[in-house]
């Protein structure tokens, strides 16, 4: 990536629902660029949390970027029952992750661990410009239920010889969108869930790391 093509730094919003390591891994990302006087082509804007109880949400804090919850039960209210079905939930919380987006002046979104999928105008309107990183080396081992100890499970079941991760656009559907990167790591024999995801964890952030900054170059040169 050319830093001298990069014309302005794309306000980016990261979403996430629990610890964030791929989050730390782009805030160290974008503070090492900027102390070394390198052209980063993201600014993290804004961090929304699915859950209140996030770890994600101090290390935002620690690096003095903006958070919000937005959970089935804050968005909805007194509207929310455990029994409210999933896809009004998953709406629910788009819509108003939309609306963030909009007020903050949002150019691109990564799903950094975002437990939700998200539905509704936010994908249309976002088209090309969300990211998703996903533990597995899709279009093998993706959809709904295929998120983090399950999809290793998974991996090692069908007795698969590799695995890793992939960064990919985010489409309508659940981990359908156009691949942008992948990383791979061999299966090791007597691998558990732990050990495969011990060995993929430090790749996810350096594919996550570089797919934001080729989704960001990409709307730079756009702009």
């Amino acid at each position: 990536m050319e830093s001298e093509n990069i014309t302005h730094r794309i306000k980016t919003a990261v979403l996430v629902s629990g610890g964030g390591t791929n989050l730390q891994a782009l805030i160290d990302e974008e503070k090492r660029m900027i102390s070394c006087g390198e052209a980063c082509p993201y600014k993290i804007e804004i961090v929304v949390s699915s859950t209140k109880d996030a770890y994600a949400l101090e290390r935002a804090a620690s690096a003095g970027i903006k958070s919000v919850v937005v959970s089935p039960a804050s968005v909805l209210g007194a509207a929310y029952t455990r029994s409210t079905p999933r896809d009004v939930k998953r709406l629910a919380v788009s819509d108003k992750v939309l609306s963030l987006c909009r007020e903050n002046g949002i150019e691109a979104i990564v799903l950094a661990g975002f437990l939700t999928v998200l539905s509704g105008d936010i994908v249309s309107e976002y088209s090309g410009r969300i990211i998703n990183l996903h533990p597995a080396l899709l279009p093998k081992f993706g959809g709904v239920g295929m998120w983090g100890h399950h999809v290793h499970e998974a991996v090692l079941a069908a007795g698969e010889t590799e695995s890793g991760c992939t960064v990919h656009l985010v489409d309508d559907g659940c981990d359908t969108g156009k691949i942008l990167l992948q990383r791979k790591v061999p299966v090791m024999p007597g691998d558990t869930p732990e050990t495969l995801y011990a060995r993929i964890a430090p790749l996810e952030h350096e594919a996550m790391i570089e797919g934001l900054k080729l989704l960001s170059a990409s709307l730079s040169k756009q702009s």
